[in-house]
């Protein structure tokens, strides 16, 4: 048995090195697309991108690949652990894609390659019109995708919530979302109604691209990230990419007179470079580095984001900084006017540039959107209008246009079930602060700039299992108690009463 064992895991990882040079490449393209491939050439490019993502599918097809994986699977509990956590993955990947071949894999991913190209095209113009029929195609992708696997869930969107953050389904998000609601809106009417004057007019003074390229640069370094496996470049929409294990690239965009758009972009996405360039090196010999939940990821990104990056300590920090790269910006501004700029609570249209506060609302409104459009409850073009609806109705503003309405996300061009993770994050990361914070001083850390130890308690507690472990079962080993968003509400209401007197 030992013998059999090892010729099935042989082929196995012979197919998946192939694989992973398929993706490899796939990925550096794709980086490419969104950064610097000329507007005319994406939709070639993309092309490209799927005609090697169908080479790496092909592979996987393999008769012989499937059966050693399947083979290994049948005796996952004879094998050590990272090569049961690769057995069970591969079983879960070839119930999903059991039933579809190569030919449909390319018609469905030509499909999402072109709901980008379009997605950008319609964000330009800011008119829905130019992406619906890319949407529409994608929902149907997404439904023919769903009735050809032999592990679907009763209802589609489960389905999708589930692959995003495996034991997520529609329940309990109604649950959670429900209590957010029902906290966080007298919450944000207490803090509307307060008289507490917070400075704001120097965020938007005149800031250079070059200046915000030097504080960026200057942010990373503080961070930690490791500039000899990464880099740092511009796009439309900022997102990291974990190329390959010594090659993790963040992104951001600079707005002239917006800089703390950007300054805060860099930290998310480093949150996410770091959660990649931390993990551990035996990982990607197992090809297991990837099964991390988007949850998961956005906890450290939002993170390093938010907890981490808004708070005093870290302003503190920062403001020496700001101060070297932005000298006429921050010429007559105090330490605790920029923290308190920095934490403003205030309705916004554009989810990547909402306050840390009302985030979470923006996230209920795409689940919500996610959920009717997949349950088939609305028509595409009606979308726009329902989008609007739902502003208004949870946080008082109506989107002037498209673009900085229905099509301010990238998102869906390549299908649903992502957005709910921005707000299991956020309730994953304030569970282990608070043990964190019973382990290190946190804002003595923060003050000093001492990221080293920050980072080593993040890789120890939060980075090492989070490729072997479910969500529920990663959150209750890093803190030893079930999921709850409770720790995130408390956060709030402890860190805004504060700031807003109220």
């Amino acid at each position: 048995m030992r013998r059999e064992l090892e010729e099935a895991r042989k082929t196995v990882f012979e197919t998946l090195d192939e694989v992973q040079r398929y993706y490899h490449a796939g990925s550096v393209l794709n980086f490419d697309m969104e950064t610097i491939c000329p507007r005319e050439g994406m939709e070639n490019q993309g092309e490209t991108i799927a005609f090697l993502e169908n080479q790496a599918f092909r592979l996987l097809k393999n008769p012989a690949f499937i059966e050693g994986g399947e083979f290994l699977y049948e005796h996952r509990d004879e094998l050590e652990e990272l090569d049961r956590v690769l057995a069970e993955d591969l079983h879960r990947s070839y119930m999903q894609t059991k039933n579809i071949t190569p030919e449909m894999d390319h018609e469905f991913s030509l499909i999402f390659q072109k709901a980008y190209v379009d997605w950008l095209k319609a964000k330009e113009a800011s008119d829905f019109s130019l992406f619906a029929p890319s949407l529409q195609a994608v929902r149907e992708v997404q439904e023919k995708q769903i009735a050809l696997r032999e592990d679907a869930l009763l209802h589609p969107y489960d389905t999708l919530l589930d692959d995003y953050e495996r034991g997520m389904n529609r329940a309990v998000l109604d649950d959670v979302f429900g209590r957010c609601k029902e906290k966080m809106v007298p919450l944000l009417a207490r803090i509307r109604a307060s008289k507490k004057e917070i400075r704001r007019d120097f965020l938007s003074r005149p800031v250079t691209d070059e200046a915000q390229r030097k504080l960026a640069d200057k942010l990373l370094t503080v961070l930690g990230y490791d500039f000899s496996r990464g880099a740092l470049s511009t796009t439309e929409h900022p997102f990291s990419d974990g190329i390959a294990r010594n090659d993790v690239r963040v992104t951001t965009h600079f707005y002239p007179d917006a800089f703390a758009s950007s300054m805060y972009s860099v930290i998310h996405e480093c949150g996410h470079a770091l959660f990649e360039m931390l993990q551990p090196a035996e990982n990607y010999e197992h090809h297991i580095n990837h099964l991390k939940s988007m949850g998961m990821h956005e906890s450290v990104s939002r993170f390093y984001e938010n907890i981490l990056g808004r708070s005093e300590a870290f302003v503190h920090l920062i403001d020496p900084l700001l101060r070297e790269c932005f000298p006429e910006v921050m010429a007559d501004v105090s330490e605790r006017e920029l923290y308190e700029a920095l934490n403003i609570v205030e309705p916004s249209l554009i989810r990547t540039e909402a306050d840390e506060f009302t985030y979470t609302l923006h996230i209920i409104i795409r689940y919500e959107m996610e959920k009717v459009i997949m349950e088939g409850k609305v028509k595409t073009e009606e979308l726009p209008a329902l989008w609007n609806g739902k502003y208004q109705e949870y946080l008082g503003i109506v989107p002037p246009s498209d673009k900085e309405g229905i099509l301010q996300d990238v998102h869906w061009s390549s299908g649903f079930g992502y957005f709910p993770a921005y707000a299991l994050g956020n309730f994953y990361n304030a569970m282990y602060y608070t043990r964190m914070k019973q382990e290190l001083d946190v804002d003595a850390l923060l003050r000093e700039g001492n990221f080293a130890v920050i980072n080593g308690w993040m890789a120890e507690h939060v980075f090492a299992k989070a490729d072997r472990l479910t969500p529920g079962e990663w959150i209750r080993d890093i803190t030893g108690r079930d999921f709850t968003p409770d720790d995130f509400l408390e956060y709030l209401e402890r860190k805004y009463t504060g700031l807003y007197e109220c």
